[in-house]
């Protein structure tokens, strides 16, 4: 009796290790005792010893005293061998036990898991439509990963949620939905899920030491059931990899520093993997090291290989990178795209062939440039500018400009330059209807961000109205121009800025200088309509910097204000009407 109540005091408080030695010593004495192999094997379970715990209950099959009991062990034995990655064995012992009426669900279940961590699809897919109709939970869920391997995201992130609504709140299961997220690029939603992972781990389990490392704090703990179910691994592991991308790499670092701190050997294959991402900066030999055990053991993430090999030519390790790639060349092809094999080819041809590796470059460029170009929102604006400023090829700026549009889903999105030179397209194209409906989408989308934002500036319809505008004053329509440029800065108050007067006072000088030079002639109403503008410019703008110079360089001690020279501007037009 003081045997039983040590061991399972040893259970209670988590003590697996001392628990297996405890029993080990016991099972010396007794080696067929049913209860000593069945404790030991659940602690060397809890302990993720998942091949002593298939040896253990693979014992309690043959030693069960009945053929349900032995079934059952069977069925554990099965289990532990798939948790041990020893997959084909697995297999075989449920295909030993497929008669079995009772236990058709559980062995369909573990013999799609099985599939699935093959990678073979469709024959998970089979076992788990054999398991259908059964009411159970879990079917649900592998449905979910299913959809999930075959890169159906948002199809599986829906079957995760589903899964929760069901079965009430799992670590696991919001961590696959926070994948989910991860792979549809909404890492916002995604850091949520994970915010709740790490919410809830640190309260329930103190004891896994969150943030410690972080702290500098020198604890370790243990692989254990406890770590596995709460995902706190899985959920910083995800957590870095969303900061990665949105180069956030002090954020990074936190959360692999802010994951529970396990000893060195006790590190799993993917926390190692994104360790020696995150530190290659700041300690590349031991990110080397890191990769290399990874390539090694075979049985870290697949993108190790090729990160390991690239980051050797990033660092111009080139006869290492080549090393790499002759020692496992069986693989090679496996775990890199025909891109980056080709790649690889050229960068390390460098160094024993430069002519042959410049050609190589220049043939995969000469394949992909179009691509990328086509791809690259910058590329496009470029080109637009480019055909826009040849003053003849408008038709052909605004198709790079309406692309550019389109890929936004706010009009207010687009770079106000953009807005305007497409407008200006249209307008050179006899397109005006086209001009005014993109006008008139800019004026709601504004008008509606004023309401929700009414404190936040925006110049998009502003922008647009000086650049037609100012372009009708290059075309001596001084009448249309003039009344676009005092329409692109109402209110006055909040649309008046150095830039917006830069191109105003252009416009009016322009207007000026060819009505004193009796080129043009304008409708009184015109001159008028500039005056009442230009007082209101006099009344804002006595805090608005003409330009956005300090004054250096010139005999100004003081810059001018968008005052001062709108009442200059008003002098002139009265010396006009003299």
């Amino acid at each position: 009796m003081g045997y039983t109540r040590t061991v399972y005091e040893m259970l209670r408080d988590g003590r697996y290790e001392d628990a297996v030695a405890f029993l080990g010593d016991q099972l010396q004495l007794n080696p067929s005792s049913r209860p000593a192999l069945s404790l030991l094997a659940y602690s060397h379970y809890r302990l993720q010893d998942y091949v002593n715990a298939a040896n253990c209950y693979e014992q309690l099959a043959i030693l069960s005293p009945d053929e349900e009991t032995s079934r059952q062990y069977r069925l554990h034995y099965a289990n532990t061998l798939y948790q041990a990655s020893l997959f084909d064995e697995a297999y075989k012992v449920t295909l030993q036990m497929e008669d079995i009426p009772e236990l058709k669900l559980p062995l369909h279940k573990l013999r799609a898991a099985i599939e699935y961590a093959r990678d073979d699809v469709s024959s998970a897919a089979k076992e788990l439509q054999a398991a259908e109709g059964q009411n159970d939970p879990d079917v649900q869920v592998n449905h979910a990963c299913i959809l999930y391997k075959e890169n159906k995201f948002e199809e599986a992130r829906q079957k995760f949620q589903g899964a929760m609504q069901a079965q009430g709140y799992s670590a696991q299961l919001c961590y696959g939905a926070a994948l989910c997220c991860y792979k549809l690029k909404q890492y916002q939603q995604a850091l949520k899920h994970i915010a709740d992972i790490i919410e809830r781990g640190i309260r329930e389990h103190p004891e896994l030491s969150v943030g410690m490392a972080t702290e500098g704090i020198e604890v370790h703990v243990r692989n254990s059931a406890v770590l596995r179910d709460t995902a706190l691994v899985e959920a910083f592991n995800l957590k870095a990899a969303i900061e990665f991308q949105l180069n956030n790499l002090a954020g990074a670092k936190e959360a692999l520093t802010d994951m529970p701190p396990r000893a060195q050997q006790d590190i799993d294959a993917v926390s190692l993997h994104n360790q020696a991402l995150i530190q290659v900066e700041s300690s590349p030999s031991s990110s080397f090291d890191k990769l290399h055990f990874l390539v090694e053991q075979g049985s870290g993430p697949a993108e190790a290989f090729a990160n390991l090999v690239l980051l050797y030519c990033r660092f111009e390790h080139y006869d290492l990178a080549a090393d790499v790639l002759a020692e496992h060349a069986d693989v090679a092809h496996l775990m890199l795209s025909p891109h980056i094999q080709a790649f690889l080819d050229a960068v390390i041809a460098c160094q024993t062939s430069p002519d042959e590796a410049y050609q190589k470059l220049d043939e995969m460029g000469q394949r992909h440039t179009e691509a990328l170009r086509r791809e690259q929102e910058s590329w496009k604006t470029n080109v637009a500018h480019v055909l826009f400023m040849q003053g003849d090829r408008f038709k052909e700026a605004s198709t790079f400009y309406e692309s550019l549009l389109k890929s936004n889903s706010s009009v207010l999105d687009v770079p106000a330059v953009v807005l305007a030179n497409l407008c200006v397209c249209y307008i050179m194209t006899s397109r005006n209807e086209e001009a005014e409906e993109l006008m008139r989408r800019i004026e709601q989308a504004e008008e509606q961000l004023a309401y929700t934002k009414p404190d936040e500036r925006v110049y998009h319809l502003c922008i647009v109205n000086l650049v037609i505008g100012t372009l009708y004053c290059s075309k001596g329509n001084y009448d249309f121009g003039v009344s676009r440029i005092i329409k692109s800065i109402e209110p006055v108050s909040k649309k008046l800025s150095p830039d917006t007067w830069f191109y105003v006072k252009r416009c009016f000088l322009s207007l000026i200088e060819n009505l004193t030079k009796k080129v043009i002639v304008v409708r009184d109403a015109v001159i008028h309509d500039c005056r009442v503008f230009l007082s209101q410019c006099e009344q804002f703008g006595s805090s608005v910097r003409a330009s956005l110079d300090d004054g250096r360089g010139s005999s100004e001690m003081l810059p001018s204000s968008v005052a001062s020279e709108a009442r200059l501007l008003l002098a002139l037009f009265a010396l006009i009407n003299e």
